[in-house]
């Protein structure tokens, strides 16, 4: 469950957050070597000294590698001509930790202009969908109320205060603790979902738990000849992306949870399943804000074609013991104790 060293640049209406190469030492000494920027920084010396732009600049590259950080180019343009901005990242302290640290800094001459949130938002989303984490902090200097308003933007919470060594005032100083997951970075998850499906049948109400409404969702356990049962990532973009959860979707109108099944099956991940290879198994019942979610959980061990992902998002076939090491949605989580018991 790691990301390649490989990473694909990401995207937002202005910039491009890419991996650092040597040809922007230069351009990133020239931007960090300012006290105006380097004084809000915890981990960076000043004065800044040109050769440390290309150890830091090769170190990214291990750390990527790794799976440690990922630290990424801010760039932009000028006059069709890339420019870089600034840097931001992400950091884990260890494999085992759900947690990652968000950072970032912008030159002096791009402050004002909504670089830093953009950037760090974007970055933060990617990290969600597709790390290991549930949870990302972050923190400021006492005093930084500009970035203080970055990771707000970013849909971060204060939770506290602390203190932290900056290298270039030599000595420990107030900071100002920030934290978020996927419910204030990404959107709680009712935020994205559509109104409740139709009934059947035509004049017939759907019924209601306690006010809301009952939102019908199918989902299936596929079940390979090793016994291992596939889970898929929910991808970027999506609510709680980042999340595994069994193959599945919403029942559209006029569908029955099995017609829907097979359709979902095919549209996610290109297979073709017979109603008959769909073995009902059990079903989770989950308060999920606005509505009140209903899902049947299907066994199926027999399928036609490849499972090949269709919408982005990852795959991984996994041992039924080994399936509560995925982080997955609430509604999700009470399946893999029954599943355990059969497989």
């Amino acid at each position: 469950m790691t990301v390649e060293a490989d990473f694909s640049p990401l995207r937002t209406e202005r910039l491009t957050l890419r991996p650092l190469g040597p040809g922007d030492a230069a351009q990133l000494h020239r931007l960090i070597n300012d006290w105006d920027v380097v004084r809000w920084l915890s981990r960076v010396p000043f004065p800044y000294p040109r050769e440390l732009a290309d150890e830091w600049i090769e170190s990214t590259h291990q750390q990527r590698a790794r799976g440690e950080a990922w630290h990424l180019a801010i760039v932009g343009q000028e006059q069709d001509k890339e420019v870089l901005v600034g840097c931001v990242g992400l950091m884990r302290d260890s494999a085992t930790e759900r947690t990652a640290e968000l950072g970032y800094w912008v030159g002096r001459r791009y402050w004002g202009h909504g670089v830093a949130s953009e950037a760090a938002g974007r970055l933060a989303r990617w990290g969600l969908a597709h790390l290991d984490i549930d949870r990302i902090v972050a923190s400021v200097l006492d005093e930084n109320d500009r970035s203080a308003g970055v990771l707000r933007a970013v849909g971060m919470r204060e939770t506290g205060t602390g203190e932290a060594h900056f290298l270039a005032r030599n000595g420990r100083l107030p900071v100002r603790l920030f934290e978020g997951g996927r419910d204030e970075i990404l959107g709680p998850f009712t935020d994205a979902e559509p109104q409740p499906i139709a009934p059947l049948v035509a004049d017939a109400t759907l019924p209601a738990v306690e006010g809301k409404p009952l939102l019908l969702v199918v989902a299936c356990a596929l079940v390979d000849t090793d016994g291992r049962v596939l889970v898929a990532r929910r991808p970027e973009g999506k609510p709680m992306a980042g999340l595994w959860e069994f193959p599945g979707g919403k029942v559209d109108p006029g569908e029955t949870p099995e017609q829907a099944l097979i359709r979902e099956l095919k549209e996610e991940l290109d297979i073709d399943v017979s109603e008959a290879c769909l073995a009902p198994f059990t079903f989770a019942s989950h308060d999920i804000g606005k509505f009140h979610l209903m899902m049947p959980l299907y066994l199926c061990r027999r399928w036609q074609g490849t499972i090949t992902p269709r919408e982005g998002q990852a795959v991984a076939w996994v041992r039924a013991n080994k399936l509560s090491d995925y982080a997955m949605p609430p509604a999700d989580k009470p399946l893999v104790a029954m599943l355990r018991d059969v497989l």
